[in-house]
């Protein structure tokens, strides 16, 4: 268990008048045990109270039992997990994790009429917002290995191959990286694909003119890693180079913009002026960015709406892009980490526009 975690959880439920919280995401439950659980359709509930105690409930088949420095309170299958959880409960309110399936918190109210469940996940987010030292060094290695995966993959382009080749090429590489896995299934697209921000690889084969987006991350340790390239295969159209070096400075403005103290929608602003000065607005159709850590898409948004103030230790992706329907698009993502005056990127692999 790690107390200094649940200390500053429990700072942040008093902030938000909440004296019970039951973390159940399986990420936030590693984050304050050390334990990585995937429950499936079985109950897991670490449940935290305002006193300094927490106590995680969890099925026998997780086998945990001495393998988990946390209070714990064990059932089988015979068992009604809720039940258990539910005599632990005290009356009034009770922040429930966003994730936990409504098939639990149903059955809770029904057990305790005197409990009422609200949205609880925002301690366990913002205390999992700010990374410290030890968090900071696994994500500055695991994007120094995805500079590297990306780069051989690149290298391997080849005309001829489809989306999925090149999608498998990219996981050989970060398993002999050193990665244990991946972010997310990787996005790369070819061509006219490349105009769909979520484009899922496909048997689309690499042909001269294409732009290529390789949209991928791996995993290190735990923590995520994320980032995009945009490289043409063979000679770029005027156009193709007008929209990279636009997205490129997009990509610039967003980072150099990054500094604590300020609201994150500033940092969205400051990219999409650019492509909204260039006149591609219309085609820069997502958010800027979004957090990452031990999930690769977590709490704050990178976006034009966010009034989350930047804080040190926050690490968040700058990804703007253009997308131009039936034609070709571009995104360059990096990853940014706030400091105590600016940020740091983590990312080295070069921007610059490169023919393949």
């Amino acid at each position: 268990m790690n107390q200094s975690r649940i200390n500053r959880v429990i700072e942040n439920m008093r902030q938000d008048g909440l004296s019970q919280i039951l973390v159940t995401a399986p990420a936030s439950v590693f984050y304050l045990t050390g334990a990585w659980i995937a429950p499936g359709e079985r109950m897991l509930a670490l449940l935290v109270k305002d006193d300094g105690s927490a106590v995680l409930y969890a099925n026998r088949l997780f086998a945990l039992n001495g393998n988990v420095e946390a209070p714990l309170v064990e059932f089988d299958d015979t068992d009604d997990s809720v039940a258990i959880l539910a005599k632990a409960v005290a009356p009034g309110k009770i922040g429930v994790d966003k994730f936990w399936p409504s098939q639990f918190t149903i059955r809770l109210m029904e057990a305790r009429p005197d409990v009422r469940p609200v949205l609880g996940s925002a301690p366990v987010d913002r205390a999992r917002m700010q990374k410290d030292a030890g968090e900071l060094a696994l994500m500055r290695e695991a994007s120094r290995l995805n500079d590297e995966a990306i780069r051989r993959t690149i290298a391997g382009l080849r005309e001829g191959m489809t989306e999925l080749e090149a999608s498998a090429l990219y996981l050989a590489n970060a398993r002999a990286v050193g990665g244990s896995g991946c972010s997310f299934e990787p996005l790369i697209c070819f061509g006219a694909g490349c105009a769909e921000p979520h484009h899922a690889s496909d048997d689309t084969r690499l042909k001269k003119g294409d732009a290529v987006i390789i949209d991928v991350g791996l995993v290190y340790n735990s923590y995520c890693s994320d980032m995009t390239r945009t490289v043409f295969f063979g000679e770029p159209s005027p156009e193709q180079q007008k929209v990279y070096d636009v997205v490129r400075r997009a990509n610039e403005a967003g980072r150099a913009a990054v500094r604590p103290g300020l609201p994150m929608k500033l940092f969205d602003r400051a990219a999409r002026q650019v492509i909204e000065d260039a006149g591609y607005g219309p085609f820069f159709t997502h958010r800027t960015g979004h957090g990452i850590g031990l999930e690769v898409h977590e709490f704050p948004d990178n976006s034009a709406t966010s009034e989350i103030i930047a804080q040190p230790g926050m690490v968040f992706s700058v990804e703007p892009g253009v997308y131009l329907p039936g034609q070709f698009g571009v995104r360059i993502e990096d990853l940014v980490t706030v400091t105590d005056t600016a940020s740091e990127t983590l990312n080295a692999e070069p921007r610059e526009l490169r023919v393949v």
